[in-house]
């Protein structure tokens, strides 16, 4: 069993228009209301290719119940007495917009329940994915604690920014940013350096997605990069895809050219599906015949 945390979960809401114009009235074309959060697209992905999931995480007020009772996989979140947030994605011929809410601020006590309940659950996990920003409230090491409460369970961490950094200092199995959230979090604009970074910091292994140029890995095992095909749709939940294809590899014992060949395949599969949290099995199953993942030089290689 694979546990997903979202500490930040969000009720999403999607809107389809056939373009976006600022300052003015955009007709929207078809709107979406589904619960979201990096974690629980994990969760539904995995959920949906026959994994056993738990989704866990933090949940309150009305938009909150509305998350948990549409979640649609196995869920089991801690109340709060804050409000669950809202995204917003407005998708357009043109591309996607987002908009996101901070989320509610969260209690000592309330932090201490889910602790509570995180720690009774890990040690039954065959890995734990640790998704998504932080709400207010919570110490800036919160993935740090619930890595080091997993104990010997994998871990993966998606995260940017201090959430990211802190939680390096409990060795997670693998982090995977965008190249957007390198270069947030680090400053960087090299994949190759900002993975190369992470991993000094005490990441096992680092796989960094970079859009349509694909995945690169910095792994105990070396450095890799897988390319999927193009893919024209929403990209939203892509990255996500590749964190639940990267958890299904921790758990199998895959390799990491293995791993990294389901990663790109499954992320460019998400991508064809109308939300996040979904994947075109059959692009997924199309996509890992010709998706090879190929070894690089650790020096001099530029990625």
């Amino acid at each position: 069993m694979i546990l997903t945390v979202t500490l930040n979960p969000a009720l999403d809401v999607t809107y389809r228009v056939p373009g976006l114009t600022l300052e003015a009235v955009n007709r929207v074309a078809g709107v979406s209301v589904r619960a979201g959060g990096k974690g629980l697209n994990v969760a539904r992905v995995l959920h949906a290719l026959g994994h056993e999931v738990t989704a866990l995480g933090l949940a309150g007020g009305p938009d909150g119940d509305r998350l948990v009772a549409s979640a649609g996989i196995p869920a089991a979140f801690t109340r709060v007495s804050g409000e669950t947030r809202r995204t917003i994605a407005v998708v357009a011929d043109s591309g996607v917009t987002m908009l996101n809410e901070a989320g509610p601020r969260i209690s000592l006590a309330e932090w201490s329940a889910f602790q509570a309940d995180f720690a009774r659950r890990a040690p039954r996990a065959s890995a734990v994915v640790l998704s998504g920003s932080l709400p207010p409230g919570l110490p800036a090491d919160a993935y740090a604690v619930l890595a080091a409460l997993a104990g010997d369970v994998p871990t993966v961490v998606d995260t940017e920014g201090d959430a990211l950094i802190n939680a390096l200092a409990a060795r997670p199995h693998v982090v995977k940013p965008n190249t957007d959230e390198l270069n947030r979090t680090l400053g960087v604009t090299s994949v190759r350096d900002g993975a190369m970074r992470l991993r000094e910091l005490g990441a096992r292994a680092v796989v960094v997605s970079d859009g349509p140029r694909g995945l690169h890995a910095d792994t105990p095992e070396g450095l890799w990069r897988a390319v999927p095909p193009y893919a024209e749709g929403n990209p939203t939940g892509a990255g996500d895809a590749a964190v639940a294809a990267i958890a299904m590899g921790v758990v199998a014992r895959w390799d990491w050219a293995e791993t990294l060949r389901h990663a790109a395949a499954l992320s460019a599969a998400a991508v064809r599906a109308p939300l996040a949290g979904q994947a075109d099995h059959t692009a997924y199953r199309a996509n890992l015949a010709v998706i090879a993942a190929e070894p690089l030089e650790r020096e001099g290689t530029q990625c």
